[in-house]
């Protein structure tokens, strides 16, 4: 990994050099933009999520935006260039229906930035698999892959994602029951990291192994949401995620985790600057 001098920022980009990649998404840059003052560069949809989630903190739209990287204010994003013409989008345009993550969105999203592996003594994947246990239905499955997915795209309406991607999990972990094959429990797993990589990749990118990763791990606990976030959570050492609670006035803390944009969540961090 690489970090950004005088950001902090840590890249995640392994397979290509730092101006090909997204300092927000830590992907390869899709849809390349960048801010009309500074000229750092995104892709187009990480810019736009992150402007929308600023402006979301003001009580009217404001005419301009800190750059993540520099801090820099800039009034305009420059996208869809091709060497002779250009579209622009100003900073304060289209926020009527801006998406702000709730907490526990918050937390599940800083938890892809944490080293995997630390909670496969408690739900193991292996194991999971090897005792036929996938073949047994999941009643919370859905509203947690809402909230992951809320989260990783930072949108509100994934109904559509939600659904093709529960569809492929459903019909990867049922599939085999109905026609009876009999497959070693380690295909099985790789037939359904295959399955539900490729529905995925469209939506999530770079980040669709871990996504893949997180989906056996919960399937795996058998636990509904409250009680694997509560596992989670003590595993990490972080507080609660619950709104309701002294704890949850605090940010999680720091432990392995890579967070290289998640302090513009932080609902303080225009105004102190």
């Amino acid at each position: 990994m690489e970090k950004n001098e005088g950001t902090g920022m840590t890249s995640a980009c392994s397979d290509c050099d730092d101006s090909a990649c997204c300092a927000i998404c830590l992907g390869p840059m899709l849809q390349d933009s960048y801010l009309d003052k500074c000229f750092h560069k995104f892709c187009f949809n990480c810019i736009s999520r992150w402007t929308k989630v600023v402006a979301g903190k003001h009580r009217s739209p404001p005419s301009s935006v800190k750059c993540p990287l520099c801090k820099t204010e800039n009034f305009s994003i420059i996208y869809g260039f091709d060497g002779s013409c250009f579209q622009r989008q100003y900073v304060n345009e289209d926020f009527g229906d801006s998406f702000t993550l709730s907490r526990a969105q918050r937390y599940r999203l800083q938890c892809y930035y944490t080293e995997p592996g630390f909670l496969e003594d408690v739900f193991n994947i292996p194991r999971y698999w090897k005792s036929h246990r996938h073949h047994q239905p999941n009643c919370w499955i859905q509203s947690w892959l809402r909230r992951e997915i809320q989260a990783l795209v930072q949108e509100e309406d994934v109904d559509i994602i939600v659904h093709h991607i529960l569809g492929v999990i459903s019909a990867s972990l049922s599939w085999r029951e109905q026609n009876r094959r009999i497959v070693a429990p380690e295909k099985q797993q790789e037939e359904f990291k295959i399955a539900v990589s490729e529905a995925a990749r469209p939506f999530l990118a770079s980040r669709t192994g871990r996504f893949v990763y997180e989906v056996q791990l919960f399937l795996a606990s058998g636990l509904n949401i409250e009680a694997y976030d509560a596992v989670y959570i003590q595993r990490l050492g972080w507080s609660s995620p619950g709104i309701n609670t002294q704890a949850s006035q605090s940010e999680p803390v720091d432990r392995n985790t890579v967070t290289p944009y998640l302090y513009i969540f932080d609902a303080d961090s225009d105004e102190d600057e």
